[in-house]
């Protein structure tokens, strides 16, 4: 009975510290989002904030965090949740730290797709053809899904090993990026322009076109991942081990990787791709609360404070806005360096 009563304490030890991590990181994006809320060119009050999302307050100043910086805000929060949680579905699925939508090409096929309509639409973000118009959003989430469905199509042989999904997603995505760089080729000076802008990874222009559809979007996705947990629990202890326990390894991998790819999809639709925030937050949050994969909950929450914390680093830290996708690279970028040197 010994080693069964250290096992359960070690588990609730590990349970509480797991729910301390999401409680501070919780309590941070809060602070920080608030503070983001109040900082611009109009500054407002942080004790005024209740008032104004009460619906008091001056008019001008409800314009001003409604229309204006409000939908920015939960843009970042759910694409960097969407984002941290898409990572950690991956990287546990295929035991991979490296396995993520960057590295898939999920996040190349969104841009390219996204592109493409920049491009061919002149420079505006909507592209149609007689009844049809199709804007940067639903062509990200569309060209996210074809890279999902490519990469996951090459790299089946009677079933899909994690190393194999990773190489052949890092073909897709290199494809992918010779793609989205011969359209910026083709684009008039304007265009290019407006596409660039759109893959740095950028929340500052976001209105509630943007935030909406990432809302409904995050609704229906996120507890689909977490109805997940108990097959990612299974599947950590070996393809056998999980197939013995009545697991279907691939089509687990299958459901998994495309409520990966949902996830993903819509964060870049509504925020362009934003580097890194899959790759380094899932890791980050494993260390910090001690378990044996990633942690869904604290992954979302980590990722969300990852962003909203970059956003307001390259409004306040410069003297000119830096988007966000390039303070997210210059922190992620570093780390892939070292994961890859310590697992050599």
């Amino acid at each position: 009975m010994a080693p069964l009563t250290r096992t359960a304490a070690l588990g609730a030890r590990r349970h509480t510290r797991a729910a301390t991590v999401c409680l501070v990181a919780l309590g941070v994006l809060l602070l920080v989002t608030a503070v983001g809320l109040t900082i611009g060119e109009y500054p407002i009050p942080l004790g005024q904030l209740p008032e104004l999302l009460a619906g008091g307050g001056a008019r001008i100043d409800r314009h001003i965090l409604f229309d204006l910086r409000l939908p920015r805000a939960i843009t970042g929060c759910l694409a960097g949740a969407c984002l941290a949680m898409a990572g950690a579905l991956t990287q546990t699925i295929s035991r991979n730290p490296l396995a993520t939508p960057d590295i898939l090409g999920v996040t190349g096929g969104a841009s390219a797709a996204a592109v493409a309509v920049i491009v061919f639409g002149g420079g505006v973000y909507s592209l149609s053809s007689g009844t049809i118009t199709l804007g940067v959003p639903v062509a990200a989430l569309a060209g996210g899904l074809l890279a999902a469905l490519a990469v996951y199509g090459f790299a089946w042989r009677h079933g899909v090993d994690g190393f194999r999904l990773v190489l052949v997603g890092i073909g897709c995505a290199a494809v992918l990026a010779a793609l989205t760089n011969w359209l910026l080729i083709l684009a008039s000076i304007n265009s290019a322009a407006q596409a660039t802008v759109w893959l740095v990874g950028s929340i500052s222009a976001v209105s509630w076109n943007q935030a909406v559809p990432l809302i409904v979007l995050t609704a229906l996705l996120v507890p689909a991942a977490l109805t997940l947990l108990r097959t990612l629990a299974v599947t950590q202890l070996g393809d056998d081990a999980a197939a013995g326990l009545g697991v279907r390894i691939q089509t687990a991998r299958l459901t998994t990787i495309a409520v990966a790819v949902g996830l993903t999809a819509a964060a870049v639709a509504a925020a362009g791709p934003v580097g890194f925030v899959a790759l380094v937050t899932p890791q980050i949050m494993l260390r910090l609360t001690g378990g044996s994969r990633p942690p869904l909950v604290a992954s979302a929450l980590g990722g969300a404070l990852l962003v909203q914390a970059a956003d307001l680093l390259g409004r306040t830290a410069f003297g000119w806005e830096v988007p966000v996708g390039l303070i997210t690279a210059a922190i992620g970028a570093p780390y892939l360096i070292w994961l890859l040197l310590r697992r050599r």
